[in-house]
């Protein structure tokens, strides 16, 4: 009797806690999916009390007005751009600096990162400043660049390379060295294929960080033509405000691409924070 009431007891347990997984994942979602809904009404049926969850009759109008009257095609083709060149610099120099930083010894290489580590703690928004007056004095304002530039190296892309590229067998380089192969062969012969978890993670983190990145554009783009999609859809906010329908549009593109990259490659993105702390 005690053990089928054990028995019963798990059971009723599994059945609430996923029962509130549930609930919780619904209202979670319940704001994204009415987005959706919403970006396909007509024109001015959000706006009826109370709002409809679902629209009357679907229609693409939303879309066709927002990349062919507002010119978000091209502030979708920018945020492409400076989010793609952003995520591949940031690979390249943050694999290089974690390895450095993991397995290769110079002098004042733990101070070095100690400090790199305590920067962690000062919010970005105090370095805006600092680093709007660099990009001037460089020529970098109101371009690509300057967008791209300061975020192809970070911290945090440094520390998670790092971390996990202590895993990494000493033997093994020693092995290389000892038959002849320079540290920059090692590098890519040897420890990027390696890499290879911790890399889509860090591509994940980067690309969905530039792509939502709202701030730092605004600041330093002037140009409208150069807007990434954050920052044009805050400026079609306030000159569309009553046209939620399109606004919806506008969120839905700009939500969508890195919903379906985190979809695609979540299996890869799981694997390299595990990965990195079992190992790290």
């Amino acid at each position: 009797m005690s053990a089928g009431r054990e028995v019963g007891g798990s059971r009723w347990h599994a059945v609430w806690v996923n029962g509130a997984l549930v609930a919780l994942a619904i209202v979670s979602l319940a704001p994204l999916l009415w987005m959706v809904s919403v970006s396909f009404m007509p024109t001015g049926e959000a706006s009826r009390f109370p709002p409809p969850l679902l629209p009357s009759s679907t229609t693409l109008d939303n879309y066709r007005e927002l990349f062919m009257r507002t010119g978000m095609a091209r502030n979708f083709a920018n945020s492409l751009l400076v989010s793609g060149a952003i995520t591949l610099g940031s690979l390249a120099i943050n694999a290089m600096a974690g390895y450095a930083f993991a397995k290769l010894r110079f002098t004042g290489r733990e101070r070095v990162f100690q400090v790199l580590l305590a920067a962690l703690v000062i919010p970005a928004q105090v370095a805006m400043l600092p680093l709007f007056l660099m990009m001037k004095q460089m020529g970098l304002v109101n371009s690509y660049w300057g967008v791209i530039v300061p975020a192809l190296a970070t911290v945090f892309g440094i520390f998670l390379v790092r971390q996990y590229a202590r895993s990494i067998p000493d033997d093994l380089l020693e092995a290389a060295r000892i038959d002849g192969a320079g540290e920059m062969r090692i590098f890519f012969r040897i420890v990027l294929p390696m890499l290879k978890p911790v890399l889509v993670t860090l591509a994940i983190f980067t690309f969905m960080g530039a792509w939502n990145d709202f701030m730092w554009p605004l600041i330093v783009l002037t140009d409208q033509a150069h807007y990434t999609l954050p920052v044009a859809l805050a400026t079609l906010s306030r000159e569309h405000i009553m046209d939620v329908e399109m606004m919806m549009a506008g969120a839905v593109v700009t939500v969508l691409p890195v919903l379906l990259l985190f979809l695609a490659l979540q299996r890869y993105y799981i694997q390299g924070l595990l990965l990195g702390s079992v190992k790290g």
